[in-house]
């Protein structure tokens, strides 16, 4: 069944004549009489009751007008919304976050695209690891991922977002959370906790470089994968931690975060995503995040 000849019969049945339906649909009345009839043939039925000078549904018209308006609006919406997702504007898209960007750059993101794309579905993902999240792009799991470089896996298109320096959380009873910078060196003796060595860790290089610097390889006494949960055990007097300075954010009671004295310790954040062409979608997701933080 063709939907030209739907939309032929819903114009007849809302005109009630066929010589008005023909102008409102730019044709001759005569192909539209045909169209009509050829459609009643493959229902099998009368829709359109032609006795009088106006024409009339018949009963079976009626409810089969219904189901074509159902039909015919069906189509237009489909069609509508996949104009919208080849311009970006709709579908859905998955976002992997590491651990201190799920708390600085997700909430900002989403709130973004909400504004700009109410209709996209967002699966938003924090709290990975860099090296998962290269897994997750490759297996199909993410389309998007908010990263710490460099990372190992050339074949990604991956693209700055920002440098982010790092500071130390200390627990809030500790001698030198009530003062002002920190001097690296007086965490000589301090218990440090970690992220992960089972992957390579940015975060991790950058802290075993910077003390390193200072003269001393720290004491590396708990492996945390959960910013959330490494600050936690910061609180609980396990240990301190060097974090990226977005980690302040989550104001954690019995957490004090004092900046580092001396050069700066920083780590990249960049956004990576397949190489090659990204879907409309995913360039504007992309686009989003770059027009954020146009330093790179």
């Amino acid at each position: 069944m063709e939907l030209r000849r739907l939309r032929y019969f819903v114009a007849v049945a809302d005109e009630g004549h066929f010589g008005r339906a023909a102008e409102r649909l730019h044709i001759a009345q005569p192909p539209l009489s045909l169209q009509i009839k050829k459609l009643e043939g493959e229902v099998g039925v009368t829709l359109l009751d032609r006795s009088t000078r106006r024409v009339a549904l018949t009963p079976a018209g009626e409810r089969f007008l219904a189901r074509a308006k159902a039909i015919l609006a069906a189509v237009d919406e489909a069609r509508a919304e996949a104009v919208r997702v080849a311009a970006g504007e709709a579908g859905r898209v998955s976002i992997g976050f590491i651990g201190t960007a799920t708390y600085a750059v997700l909430p900002a993101l989403a709130r973004r695209l909400r504004a700009d794309l109410p209709d996209v579905e967002l699966d938003l993902k924090g709290e990975m690891l860099t090296p998962d999240q290269v897994d997750a792009l490759h297996d199909g799991r993410l389309d998007l991922a908010v990263v710490r470089t460099p990372i190992p896996d050339t074949e990604l298109d991956v693209r700055p977002l920002r440098r982010e320096r790092l500071i130390v959380a200390l627990p809030r009873d500790h001698p030198l959370a009530a003062g002002g910078e920190v001097d690296l060196r007086n965490l000589r003796e301090e218990q440090f906790l970690s992220y992960p060595s089972r992957h390579r860790s940015v975060i991790r290089d950058a802290v075993l470089d910077a003390c390193r610097r200072a003269g001393y390889r720290p004491r590396l006494v708990q492996e945390v994968a959960e910013t959330s949960t490494l600050l936690v055990f910061v609180a609980a007097g396990l240990g301190v931690a060097l974090v990226p300075d977005s980690v302040r954010l989550l104001s954690l009671p019995g957490v004090a975060f004092r900046p580092l004295a001396g050069d700066r310790v920083d780590v990249g954040l960049a956004v990576a995503t397949l190489p090659g062409e990204p879907s409309p979608l995913v360039a504007r997701v992309r686009a989003a995040l770059l027009d954020m933080y146009p330093g790179g």
